[in-house]
């Protein structure tokens, strides 16, 4: 038996344009909250989900093997991860009829938050498979497998979404992402990989407090939309990312937040970092009130973003899709527990009782096998 462990993500800075409505860059960063995946020989091919809440109640799902694989038991990322893999590997079909395994999952990401947890098990499942065949590390390295996973949710399950939640938790840190090349979502090898530049030898601190609203949301549906009349515009604008049609305007500026706070990152300018969230805030609330989401980024956000800079927070942002999920600040360091301490009084207030707060820690690495008691 052997263990699994990704982090979730957040989008920092240049949300949404991981390659779904643009094709320009994030800041993004792995923190402490954990999907898990343990793996064993089984005789018959078994999934298991334990709660997070109630972990003695699993919900489990067996298949009579490869073959019988199907949608509708559950765990439907699972079997996306897994039929995305054999499309790819020819080592993978070949390995499989050796034997069957038994991958047993459990997260603490809370569902629907924003924070890439249903990537996580798809990134886990992919994981979990590559170790368990033991197939060639060079042909299923950390870039085809995030690779993977966005085609599996996208192409399998008709999920869009960007490349963002799918590298981050792989490769874990804080990193400057470039998704140039990405816009159409061609097949994989047939555009670039992202380029994934890691930033923590610069960072000695990154004061970051982290609120989920408790307010659920599929962010397929909020991303479908905008990719659409994303993709419309910019076939009309003929390049023109200045003077273009709104939403390839729009998106370039939100890109631009992401290069323009490296710049404030490296020189540890919060306050100029701070300004930049807001203003990545700023436009998203206006793109998405423009493809016809009538409370913008979702009124639940906006709320406790309010909340976070009455209490003095320098700057503020969702890390999802938006109308629901996770919001999270950057303060000056050492007042995070404050500004923490006034986001949980505004969950109280506001009546979202399924909220949380805390002070996240940036990952250093992302994915983590554990075998044989041994963390590698």
């Amino acid at each position: 038996m052997f263990e699994v462990k990704l982090p979730a993500r957040i989008n920092v800075l240049g949300n949404p344009s991981d390659a779904n409505e643009g094709a320009h860059q994030t800041i993004s960063a792995a923190i402490n909250l954990w999907g898990r995946v343990q793996v064993r020989p089984s005789e018959k091919l078994r999934f298991r989900q334990l709660d997070a809440e109630e972990p003695g109640i699993p919900h489990t799902t067996e298949f009579g093997g490869w073959d019988a694989m199907d949608y509708g038991a559950g765990f439907d990322l699972m079997v996306a991860a897994t039929r995305t893999l054999a499309a790819y590997s020819d080592e993978f079909r070949e390995r499989r009829a050796e034997s069957l395994p038994e991958m047993v999952f459990q997260t603490e990401i809370p569902r629907q938050s924003g924070l890439g947890g249903s990537t996580v098990l798809v990134l886990l499942t992919l994981l979990g498979l590559v170790r368990f065949y033991r197939l060639n590390p060079r042909r299923h390295n950390h870039y085809v497998l995030s690779e993977l996973a966005q085609r599996a949710e996208e192409k399998e399950l008709n999920i869009t979404c960007g490349y963002a939640d799918r590298y981050v938790p792989l490769f874990g840190g804080l990193a400057y992402i470039d998704y140039r090349g990405k816009l159409f979502h061609a097949p994989i090898k047939e555009e670039p990989y992202c380029t994934y530049e890691p930033l923590l030898r610069f960072v000695d601190h990154f004061p970051l407090v982290m609120c989920s609203t408790g307010v659920q949301h599929q962010s397929g549906d909020v991303h479908r939309p905008m990719r659409a009349r994303y993709l419309e515009e910019w076939a009309r604008s003929r390049g023109d990312y200045e003077g273009g049609p709104f939403m390839v305007r729009i998106m370039k500026a939100i890109g631009d937040t992401a290069w323009k706070g490296k710049i404030a990152l490296l020189e540890a300018d919060f306050e100029a970092f701070g300004q930049l969230m807001n203003e990545n805030h700023r436009l998203v609330d206006e793109m998405m009130r423009y493809c016809g989401f009538e409370q913008g980024a979702g009124e639940a956000n906006n709320r406790i973003i309010r909340a976070g800079l009455k209490a003095g927070a320098l700057g503020a942002k969702l890390t999802g899709a938006g109308g629901g999920g996770s919001v999270f600040m950057i303060t000056r360091p050492g007042e995070e527990e404050g500004v923490a301490a006034a986001l949980r009084q505004a969950l109280g207030e506001f009546g979202y009782g399924a909220g949380k707060v805390f002070v996240p820690s940036l990952v250093r690495e992302g994915g983590v096998i554990i075998d044989e008691g041994v963390g590698r």
